[in-house]
């Protein structure tokens, strides 16, 4: 069944996109294979993205955002996990989390650190370690 954006709540978009994909778990590889629908908005007009371009978009969007910064933010740091309930809390442990990636990846490129994960990189860190990189 068709619908608009409007009709749906979704004032100010263009487009409901819904793209059906099998999600495998690499953890385990002798398990069969899912079937997801995964759903999508966007302020783009049919006009200015074929499917191709919405594809791309969509795959760019896992690919940078979801496993790369969630992924590690979750795994390193356990942010899904994290139950604090206070927002302004939670914004402030997600910008330490955003903070040290950062500083991290900085180091890397610098060649200032020859660890080859957060995780690792992040054990060996004290305050007085950290302090200094944070004034580079």
């Amino acid at each position: 069944m068709a619908v608009t954006p409007e009709e749906i709540g979704l004032i100010g978009c263009w487009q409901v996109i819904a793209i059906k994909r099998n999600s495998e778990k690499l953890n385990k590889p002798k398990e069969e294979a899912s079937n997801e629908i995964g759903y999508y908005v966007s302020s783009l007009a049919r006009q200015e993205r074929d499917d191709a371009g919405i594809g791309a978009a969509v795959r760019r969007h896992w690919s940078g955002s979801e496993n790369g910064v969630h992924y590690r933010r979750d795994v390193t740091f356990g942010e899904d996990a994290c139950r604090t309930a206070n927002r302004n809390g939670a914004a402030v442990l997600a910008s330490f989390r955003n903070l040290t990636i950062g500083v991290y990846e900085l180091e890397r490129n610098r060649g200032g650190t020859k660890v080859d994960s957060l995780r690792s990189w992040c054990q060996q860190q004290t305050f007085t370690t950290a302090l200094p990189l944070l004034k580079k």
